[in-house]
């Protein structure tokens, strides 16, 4: 029970603050580097009907593969949801943090909190877990979904200071961001298809991996392919690996004939 005034309302993240809960592991005045495993490349674009977002699977730490099939893209709420970049197990306890923070204002409210007010919202975790950043427990988001509101898709990214910023037609964030922002730049255009956008997606997460270390390309042998999904007005709905394997194969095949007419 709070006292008048002293209630903090529809926010998870208060409340736990008021109970003496922190969310975020206390780390002192900790100096040096600890190792922990990172996660990389994720993006998200807007497509005719709502946005994807996709990202690799491969978490690395230093020079060393940590994880192959970790899952960087999840779903916020039923529409909308959140790629991340950085530190593992940071990110993944801002995430379900952030899932909480949703559901707890939804029980309270009775209503959902709006597509920009969840992207307040996530901006608020980013803020707060500074100080960790600054220790090199760095988390940077995507966050995307469905404005039911204005019946059209939207995008967001965050820096380390909790700034968000709405992107119009694509982001990209992690250590392979650069080959993946250039080929989006490449191929996107106003009003694509969802199977063109996820062919797309697909390319730019394609083409990271050839450059970029850290970013994981689709793993056949093991059958384990990148994190692809769609959000639209019927909501969250992840793309089959049996569709991914066949746009990879694909994209191997229009590679191989590219190469073949070189002289």
């Amino acid at each position: 029970m709070f006292a008048p005034g002293d209630d903090p309302g529809s926010s998870f993240f208060d409340l736990l603050r008021k109970i003496g809960v922190s969310p975020w592991p206390d780390l002192g005045s900790r100096t040096g580097v600890v190792e922990a495993p990172h996660g990389t490349t994720v993006l998200a674009l807007r497509y005719a009907e709502g946005v994807v977002m996709a990202g690799d699977r491969r978490a690395t730490m230093g020079h060393r593969i940590a994880n192959r099939d970790m899952e960087k893209v999840v779903p916020a709420d039923r529409h909308s949801g959140v790629a991340i970049a950085g530190t593992a197990g940071t990110a993944m306890d801002m995430i379900k943090l952030f899932q909480l923070q949703l559901e707890h204002y939804e029980k309270l409210d009775g209503r959902a909190i709006s597509l920009e007010g969840k992207a307040n919202q996530l901006s608020q975790m980013v803020r707060s877990n500074l100080p960790a950043a600054m220790q090199g427990f760095t988390v940077v988001p995507i966050f995307a979904g469905y404005d039911l509101l204005r019946r059209t898709g939207r995008l967001w990214d965050f820096d380390v200071t909790g700034g968000r910023y709405e992107e119009r037609e694509f982001v990209t964030q992690g250590s392979g961001s650069d080959p993946a922002s250039t080929v989006l730049k490449i191929s996107y255009r106003p009003g694509l298809g969802r199977d063109e956008a996820i062919t797309v997606a697909c390319r730019a997460l394609w083409e990271a991996a050839e450059v970029d270390t850290a970013t994981g390309g689709p793993d056949g042998l093991r059958r384990i392919y990148p994190v692809v999904a769609t959000i639209d007005v019927d909501g969250w709905s992840r793309v089959d690996d049996a569709v991914l394997a066949g746009v990879f194969d694909g994209l191997l095949e229009a590679d191989r004939e590219r190469r073949e007419v070189r002289p």
